[in-house]
């Protein structure tokens, strides 16, 4: 089992920055890649970004050149890092742990961009 806890999300004007937090314990030496998901209000759950535990990075293309996730293996603990906020950026974001086996998903933390 893995336990994910998200910190960060707030309200934040566009073009300002923020950073998610996702802390992770429990079986934590199974886990392959670590991504940050992000659902809207009416709209489908979406991946924004992930990295794996070599440290290969990916992104969705509406993020590209905005965002930035990494981690930190001391602290098992991922980040991303949100800058150029836009309104089109507001939605609860989601800290996902795949072993290949289970996803295992954080509570959420909402992120809300006001123009």
């Amino acid at each position: 089992q893995v336990q994910l806890v998200e910190s960060g999300g707030g309200l934040v004007q566009t073009g300002g920055s923020l950073r998610l937090s996702c802390a992770a314990s429990g079986s934590i030496f199974s886990i392959i890649t670590m991504s940050w998901y992000r659902q809207a209000p009416g709209k489908q759950r979406e991946l924004v970004a992930g990295i794996t535990n070599s440290g290969t990075t990916h992104y969705t293309d509406s993020v590209k050149g905005r965002f930035t996730i990494s981690r930190d293996n001391a602290k098992n603990t991922v980040y991303l890092q949100m800058n150029n906020l836009k309104p089109e950026d507001t939605a609860v974001y989601y800290c996902n742990a795949d072993d290949l086996n289970v996803d295992y998903w954080g509570q959420g933390t909402q992120v809300t961009v006001s123009s």
